[in-house]
């Protein structure tokens, strides 16, 4: 009687061990996911030569990088703050905080500020109320840093309020290693009785070129009618008994001094300051592929100074000689993808393919027959060692980590491939109790 009783025990342990690997084995196919590289290097291609102290090339859409150079070192970016001032006032207006006809009273350090002329400004006068859609124009054509100040405490209530909601927007997008200070991107000491307490008055707001690139990708992702504003290239600012004509600082938009003529420019935000530079936050659109480019810390010797723009015209020409923007159609296969396992269904595996359409930009001479997918299932959808069955045609039931070895992918997520999602190729119908049941039998075994 005791053999027996050791005897099913040994038998109970063995087993178990056994099922205990085989889930083990079988939950880990299609599970794994591909190391995402937590760093850009130095520069994606030493052969583009930019005299800037960082740059970033990136897809619109997907984030996918195209260039990089010290793309991930915090600088000083003065006037493109404004960019987070803009979204957190169309955020505002969105939520329905704040409307475009409503008229708000600049505050006496906003009003002091506007009224410095050695600034970019239109001057505000003491005790006068503008609507918030001619203070958003007049912050984002003219780089005005006394209405993006007033914009700042319609949206916060006060500078400070608004700094701290401004930081906690930053942490949402994923940008964690930014400074931000001010609403104008002055330095604290510069903005009087709206700076940040605590702060010393030289702080100043700080990104890195992919930290602005990230902003200016939300920016345009969820407020697209900010282009409607930033390709405008004059404006007049009715001051009620005066008026400013404000003129683009953007110099590459159509008709003004830097236009690019090859390519549609409509954006977004330009920077100067002495510790700055001159930087230049831009966007174009060719044949619907909008590409994001960002300079930082570029040439600044006089106000006619060109070169943020010549350098960006050289980024923006180097990522459209340089690549090739790729489609793939929906239902497109990868060679050496790995099927994903099935759980009690007629079939053990099921193929994948790509559930929607997405593109990738390959350099030249890359070809996309030269893509490889690693299918990762939607662990939502997993009971034991598989994908329930059953099993529709073209169900979404994972992901597709699509890259090549032609050519190393970098995405503003962090990313080392393009993320798209992956559909069945065929349906997989549920296994019969009995063809349940004697799998389960010979697993054991």
């Amino acid at each position: 009687m005791e053999f027996f009783k050791s005897l099913k025990k040994q038998v109970i342990a063995f087993i178990a061990a056994i099922a205990v690997f085989l889930i083990a084995g079988f939950c880990g196919v299609g599970q794994q996911s591909v190391s995402a590289s937590s760093s850009l290097p130095t520069t994606t291609d030493s052969s583009l030569s930019l005299d800037v102290k960082a740059a970033i090339a990136v897809d619109a859409n997907t984030g996918q990088i195209l260039y990089a150079k010290n793309a991930e070192q915090t600088l000083p970016v003065a006037s493109m703050s404004k960019l987070l001032t803009a979204y957190m006032v169309l955020k505002a207006v969105k939520s329905g905080k704040l409307k475009w006809n409503q008229k708000i009273t600049p505050s006496s350090a906003a009003q002091k500020v506007s009224q410095d002329t050695s600034l970019s400004n239109v001057p505000l006068k003491e005790g006068t109320s503008y609507t918030v859609r001619s203070l958003y124009q007049a912050t984002l054509i003219y780089s005005a840093n006394g209405a993006a100040m007033a914009l700042a405490d319609a949206v916060g209530g006060s500078q400070k309020n608004f700094v701290d909601m401004a930081r906690k927007e930053l942490k949402k997008m994923g940008i964690t290693d930014a400074e931000f200070y001010t609403a104008n991107g002055l330095s604290n000491g510069e903005v009087g009785d709206g700076k940040y307490p605590g702060a010393s008055d030289d702080a100043e707001n700080k990104f890195s070129a992919k930290d602005m690139a990230i902003l200016s990708q939300k920016l345009i992702q969820d407020y697209p009618e900010v282009l409607k504003t930033t390709k405008i290239t004059r404006l007049e600012f009715d001051n009620g008994t005066d008026k400013t004509q404000m003129e683009n600082w953007n110099w590459m938009l159509p008709g003004l001094a830097k236009a690019y003529t090859e390519l549609p420019v409509d954006g977004l935000k330009t920077g100067t300051s002495d510790s700055a530079g001159a930087c230049f936050a831009a966007t174009v659109n060719k044949d619907g592929h909008r590409l994001i480019t960002i300079v930082l810390g570029a040439k600044h010797e006089s106000q006619e100074d060109v070169s943020r723009f010549e350098e960006t015209q050289k980024l923006m020409s180097y990522c459209y000689n340089n690549y090739t923007y790729t489609t793939l159609a929906k239902g497109t296969t990868f060679k050496n993808t790995n099927a994903l396992r099935v759980h009690n269904g007629k079939d053990y595996t099921v193929s994948v393919s790509l559930a929607k359409k997405t593109n990738v930009w390959l350099k030249n001479g890359v070809s996309k027959s030269q893509l490889t997918a690693k299918a990762v299932g939607n662990k939502k959808l997993y009971k034991k060692a598989g994908l329930e069955a059953p099993l529709k045609k073209g169900q979404t039931v994972g992901t597709l980590q699509i890259s090549t070895s032609a050519q190393k992918l970098y995405y503003l997520n962090g990313d080392t491939y393009l993320k798209a999602d992956a559909q069945t190729t065929k349906a997989v119908e549920k296994a019969n109790i009995f063809v349940i049941g004697w799998r389960t039998l010979t697993s054991l075994f």
